[in-house]
């Protein structure tokens, strides 16, 4: 009787045991509000809290599922990094996303530009990851020897580096990141090595003290990159280059994005909207370039791939200086066929239903209020083309039954069309 009573309690703590699998951490193990440092797999739950205390890792054929409305909250003491080695899946949702933050607190005009936890690096060994509904903020925290990302030879490997929101480094993987915002960010805010790759539906704003792109990919990346607002992000919005010696070629298509203010808080060759270099193959449809500085422009010294395309992109200047730095020939900036480049200031009005088109150039300070529609009467609601087909409108399938697609293109230019 006695040993069927043991048994009987081993097989219900085996049963608990599987069915509260929910994060397989150092910890806490609990369903809801829990704590992390170490290793990390299974499921932070709906709603839950965790506090981050030090470096976590997802270890190499594991899987972290973070669950809608599930706030991550960052030491901003330790500054921790979020290191993944096997498969992370953020699935908000757009009343209830997952946060990547710190403690309101912390949320100072000091700290307007972050520094104040690491950011989500993705090891070559990472499969799949996918952030959906997610907010990143208030990180970049520079690099030290004591690193963990140092140590394990991850991003540059070298210690004094702002790390971006995201880092992904592999060129058979799959990366999607859709619906989500980074903000107050100290330089890139992502830095992608290669991959299967949808950027779509995302926010950019309040990133960058003297550097960094808001979407920055290099060799071994196949990619679609539409309907993203980038707001005064401090060097571009789309740095696109084929450097790094890896396979594939990168292959960015890049449309019906909307871009403002980017590029004036790093006056250098570099600070603009969209970079082309070494060789990268580039296709840049539809997009609506407001008062940035400098239209699509080239690395002179190693251009892009000649089959790269430009067509039906729109450019708005609210200064003189600012329309004349988007013109062909000057600058070394990208013509494209079917744009609208006007070559006096204030001309071609997109017509946004509430944005200030005279607002600064140098303002980085972002209002929740402005709306970037199209009003009804806007000229650019017409000027896009849908002669052309992204790479994955047939769909990323990912190995949790999750399959996501490349939007299509739309016939107005930028990333939102009429409201009314």
């Amino acid at each position: 009787m006695k040993n069927k009573c043991i048994l009987s309690f081993l097989a219900f703590f085996i049963v608990v045991l599987s069915a509260c699998e929910k994060a397989n951490i150092d910890v806490d193990t609990s369903d809801a509000d829990g704590s992390a440092i170490g290793e990390v797999s299974g499921v932070w739950s709906k709603g839950s809290v965790q506090h981050i205390k030090g470096d976590i890792i997802i270890p190499e054929g594991k899987t972290l599922t973070i669950e809608e409305g599930v706030t991550v909250l960052m030491d901003s003491v330790n500054k921790p990094e979020i290191v993944v080695l096997g498969n992370l899946y953020a699935l908000g949702t757009a009343e209830n996303p997952v946060k990547f933050t710190v403690e309101d607190g912390y949320k100072t005009k000091t700290n307007e530009f972050g520094k104040l936890w690491g950011g989500i690096l993705a090891a070559p060994s990472c499969q799949e990851l996918v952030l959906d509904n997610t907010i990143i903020e208030y990180g970049g925290a520079i690099t030290s020897d004591a690193s963990t990302s140092v140590k394990m030879g991850l991003y540059k490997k070298v210690s004094g580096e702002a790390l971006p929101a995201l880092w992904f480094s592999n060129p058979n993987g799959k990366l999607v990141v859709q619906n989500s915002t980074v903000s107050h960010f100290h330089e890139d805010c992502t830095y992608i090595e290669g991959g299967k790759i949808i950027f779509a539906n995302n926010r950019f704003f309040s990133n960058g003290v003297t550097g960094g792109e808001a979407m920055n990919f290099k060799s071994g990346c196949l990619a679609d990159v539409a309907y993203n607002l980038v707001y005064s992000v401090n060097t571009n919005a789309l740095k696109l280059s084929n450097s790094g010696d890896r396979t594939p070629q990168a292959y960015i298509i890049v449309y019906n994005n909307t871009m403002l203010n980017t590029g004036w808080r790093r006056p250098t060759a570099k600070g603009g909207s969209i970079w082309l270099e070494a060789s990268v193959r580039a296709e840049i449809y539809n997009n609506l370039f407001a008062n940035t500085r400098f239209g699509v422009k080239r690395d002179p010294k190693k251009p892009e791939d000649n089959r790269s395309v430009s067509s039906n992109n729109w450019y708005y200047g609210y200064s003189q200086l600012n329309v004349d730095q988007f013109q062909v020939g000057k600058n070394d900036i990208v013509g494209g066929s079917n744009d609208v480049r006007g070559k006096v200031a204030g001309e071609n009005n997109p017509k946004f239903v509430s944005y200030p088109l005279e607002t600064s150039v140098d303002n980085y300070v972002f209002d929740s209020t402005w709306d970037f529609h199209l009003h009804g009467n806007s000229p650019a609601l017409k000027a896009g083309t849908l002669a052309f087909k992204p790479h994955f409108t047939s769909g990323l399938v990912m190995s949790n039954g999750l399959t996501y697609n490349s939007p299509q293109p739309a016939a107005y230019v930028g990333a939102f069309g009429s409201k009314f």
